[in-house]
This record gives structure tokens, C-alpha cells and sequence, in this order.
């Protein structure tokens, strides 16, 4: 097990050895073994996928861009798969602050935000809140930032 409460400040990068799958509207949009993911205390890790593992054609820019104190400046990417699109699905740090220079070229997606994410085959829960895009599965543990009464923390 893991504890969220165990992860650094400032956050970690480290490589996912396990498969990491994506499925919306019936669509397997990633299916990786090359992904990364970032620890940081109190979040559940945020998984980032190799923008060569995510299907061609499903990622269009999003609206809107947001600061990191930590990685920087993120863009936002939509989902566009079977005809219905899905607004600020996921982010991505172009140009991210040398420390964190691993992630340029990955593409991090909240998992509340698709049908199905899984890695090593178990299902990810996604973290509460509309802001963090942590992927919960059972070897990690909590409690976690985002839910109610959490923004502060």
C-alpha cells in the first residue's frame, strides 16, 4: 500500500510499469506501457501518457490554460471520439519548468472525465473534486485533497 500522505513535496515523477488503457464511447483512445505518473503528497498519482500512445485524431486543443507552482503553465487538450466531444479531458505541460522537463510530450487525463481508465487491468477510481486529476486504484490509500471541505488542506 501507499499512502498519499508518504508522496514529496515538491512532486515526483516516476515511471508506470504496468499497462495503462483509456476507453471512451466504445474507443481504446491510449493503450500504453510507456507512461509516467506524478506523486505528490495528498493526491493520488496523476497518470501521463505518451502523446505517441494516444489514438490519432481524438485530441483537439482545449480552452483555457492553468499554473502549477511546481511544473508550470498546462494547456488543455478535448476528446473528440464518435461523434461527441469532451471538453478539457485532459492537460499537458509543453514547456514545463526544467525540473520536470520528463513530462513534455505526455498528456495527463482526469478519469471522471471517461468511460474507463485501468492500469495493470484494475480499474481506476477517479479523485473527487472538479480541479485534481488523480486515478485511485487499491494499492493506494488516503485520505485524499479534493473532496469536500479539502481545498484548503
Amino acid at each position: 500500500m501507499e499512502s498519499v500522505w508518504d508522496y514529496p513535496r515538491p512532486p515526483r515523477v516516476e515511471r508506470v510499469p504496468e499497462r495503462v488503457t483509456i476507453v471512451h464511447a466504445g474507443r481504446t483512445i491510449v493503450d500504453s506501457d510507456s507512461c509516467l505518473r506524478v506523486l505528490e503528497t495528498s493526491h493520488p498519482p496523476v497518470f501521463y501518457v505518451p502523446r505517441d500512445d494516444i489514438a490519432e485524431g481524438v485530441l483537439e486543443p482545449g480552452d483555457g490554460r492553468s499554473y502549477c507552482e511546481f511544473k508550470g503553465v498546462a494547456g488543455y487538450w478535448d476528446l473528440v471520439v464518435g461523434g461527441t466531444r469532451v471538453p478539457r479531458v485532459g492537460w499537458s505541460y509543453e514547456q514545463p519548468v526544467p525540473a520536470y522537463a520528463e513530462i513534455t510530450g505526455f498528456v495527463a487525463f482526469y478519469p471522471s472525465r471517461v468511460d474507463e481508465c485501468r492500469v495493470g487491468g484494475e480499474r481506476v477510481l477517479p479523485q473527487e473534486g472538479d480541479f485534481y486529476g488523480g486515478w485511485i486504484t487499491s494499492d493506494v490509500v488516503g485520505p485524499f485533497k479534493g473532496g469536500p471541505g479539502t481545498r484548503g488542506w
